[in-house]
């Protein structure tokens, strides 16, 4: 197995997924190729106000955590994810419906092994650093419809493959400082593509995320550079073209891009 030291996060699959590493790399890593589709034969609209009120109590405004506070409220938690667990989307459900089941249920899965954890300095402190194999991203923690998932999983067989939509990375929360800032409400399936699009405008426009001046030269996310590919399509051509979608500041068309350091300190209040 290759051994991988710089970057252990689910966002350095989608680099090495574009560089067609996992080809080469070996059975463990040729896993996350394989697309997975849970679902229930037959199921109900699944009510996600639990996770809101949650959301709601203990993130602020800018999408910071109060993981103290939702330690000590972790049956709250435990009981919304075990709702989940039992209610995977109906094979029928809306598109929209079933996306957003699969972003709460990243965002919300990620917080609960923070705080069986907590407290903890970076998530990457949970895990190893072999990705695809023993970093947090990997663990097999998530019980979904009888079966185990890891955080991996989520993203990269499930969102990635089943929704072509580069707006997903503006939603996934890693539980790190450089991730977009967690969304202090539930991603519903009436309003998920007007929540996308927020997330897009509040994520781009930050300037603690993006520099996206001067227009020629901007600095933008680590994120960008971690799934080009993802970024040049939705109707974008570029990751130029991905940013000047939501951007109050537009950078050039053929801006020289460079990159942010990625900041895996938590993202605590």
């Amino acid at each position: 197995m290759q051994r991988i030291s710089r970057f252990t996060s689910r966002l350095a699959l989608g680099t090495l997924l574009t560089a067609g590493a996992l080809a080469s790399a070996g059975c463990g890593y040729v896993g996350y190729l394989i697309p997975l589709n849970p679902t229930s034969q037959s199921g109900r609209s699944l009510d996600h106000s639990a996770w809101d009120g949650l959301l709601k109590k203990y993130v602020d405004e800018q999408g910071m955590v109060n993981y103290k506070g939702l330690k000590q409220d972790s049956a709250s938690l435990n009981a919304y994810l075990k709702t989940l667990g039992d209610n995977l989307p109906a094979k029928n459900s809306p598109a929209d419906e079933k996306l957003a089941y699969w972003l709460n249920a990243y965002n919300a899965f990620t917080l609960q092994r923070i705080i069986r954890a907590y407290p903890v300095k970076s998530i990457k402190d949970l895990g190893g650093d072999k990705i695809f194999v023993n970093t947090v991203w990997d663990q097999d923690f998530i019980p979904l419809g009888g079966k185990r998932y890891t955080l991996n999983d989520i993203e990269h067989r499930i969102i990635r493959k089943q929704f072509d939509d580069n707006r997903i990375h503006y939603a996934l929360v890693c539980a790190a400082m450089s991730c977009p800032p967690l969304r202090q409400e539930a991603y519903v399936g009436g309003k998920v593509q007007e929540q996308l699009a927020d997330q897009g405008r509040s994520f781009i426009n930050n300037p603690q995320k993006n520099d996206l001046t001067p227009a020629a030269t901007p600095k933008l996310s680590a994120i960008y550079s971690f799934y080009p590919g993802d970024f040049e399509k939705n109707g974008s051509t570029s990751i130029q073209d991905a940013v000047n979608r939501y951007a109050k500041q537009k950078i050039d068309p053929n801006a020289k891009l460079s990159y942010k350091e990625y900041n895996w300190s938590l993202n605590e209040q």
